[in-house]
């Protein structure tokens, strides 16, 4: 082992050193090369984010060849490497369950292909878009503009909707009008709404649902299809025409309130009033000739 040092550390080991150094820089070269080109190749034949990673295994394979060719070219055996590097790994799995969880359900949200880079997906309360999908966690940015990584364990389990798996999308509009609006009346109104509106496709068509009786208002379900890029756009537009077209038809959308009756409905509540007695004087005598004290 002594002497294999001094051997790199003299005039033969800086031309070994020259050559491990060039086939490192090589590796580099050839690995960037070839997955840019197969990333190329498969663009058109695979998801962005299978590319990703096939591009990504590509790279490190091609450099981690050379490199062993470089440890070699120092005189390193390739076996002793290959064995250590087995004992790191399995050391490192050891110490870091969480992160062989984490590659695992990497690989199930590969094959399930859920969702891909690009789409627009809600986990919980965090609603993003897919940035990368990467071997340990997926990368989102938020409306607000925000960076957040998910790790693929907490993906694999919770609940993952895809808000742009699909080409269309529907907007549900919970709306309440008071107990005298006429209903059908409504509906007419809610319908000439929608076919006002450009961004409301014809096909599915809008779905008028009376849901029921609620403490100060009738419920009903306004549902409209659109395109999920229009999709915000949309929103925000109905339900400013909805308020207007209310207003000029005298529909009104009521505020909770509550009112109370006593006995018959149409009697009001009965009301006495009584006049304050004259208070007695404190100071005069009571019946037994005794004051007060």
């Amino acid at each position: 082992m002594l002497e294999h040092l001094q051997t790199l550390i003299s005039l033969e080991g800086a031309v070994r050193w020259g050559r491990a150094l060039f086939l490192v820089v090589l590796g580099l070269l050839l690995a960037f090369i070839i997955s840019r080109l197969l990333q190329r190749f498969m663009h058109r034949r695979m998801t962005a984010h299978v590319v990703q990673i096939v591009r990504r295994l590509v790279f490190y394979s091609v450099l981690g060849v050379f490199i062993a060719a470089a440890m070699s070219e120092l005189g390193f055996s390739f076996t002793v490497i290959m064995g250590a590097a087995g004992i790191l790994t399995v050391a490192l799995g050891f110490a870091s369950q969480t992160t062989a969880s984490n590659l695992i359900s990497g690989l199930f949200l590969i094959g399930e292909h859920s969702f891909e880079v690009g789409d627009l997906i809600r986990v919980g309360d965090l609603t993003g878009e897919v940035l990368s999908i990467d071997a340990l966690s997926v990368k989102l940015k938020t409306f607000d503009n925000l960076f957040v990584r998910i790790p693929n364990e907490t993906l694999i389990k919770s609940q993952v909707t895809t808000l742009t798996r699909y080409p269309i999308r529907r907007i549900d509009l919970a709306l309440g009008v008071a107990y005298k609006e006429d209903i059908e009346r409504v509906r007419e109104i809610l319908a000439r709404v929608a076919d006002a509106n450009p961004l409301c496709l014809d096909e599915p068509a809008p779905q008028f649902i009376f849901t029921g009786f609620g403490d100060s208002s009738l419920n009903i379900q306004f549902s409209v299809w659109v395109v999920r890029e229009n999709f915000l756009e949309l929103r925000n537009a109905i339900s400013a025409e909805i308020k207007t077209a209310f207003d000029e038809a005298g529909v009104e959308i009521p505020f909770p309130h509550r009112t109370l009756y006593a006995g018959e409905a149409t009697r009001p509540f009965p009301v006495t009033l009584v006049e304050d007695a004259p208070s007695r004087d404190r100071s005069a005598p009571d019946s037994n000739g005794q004051e007060d004290l």
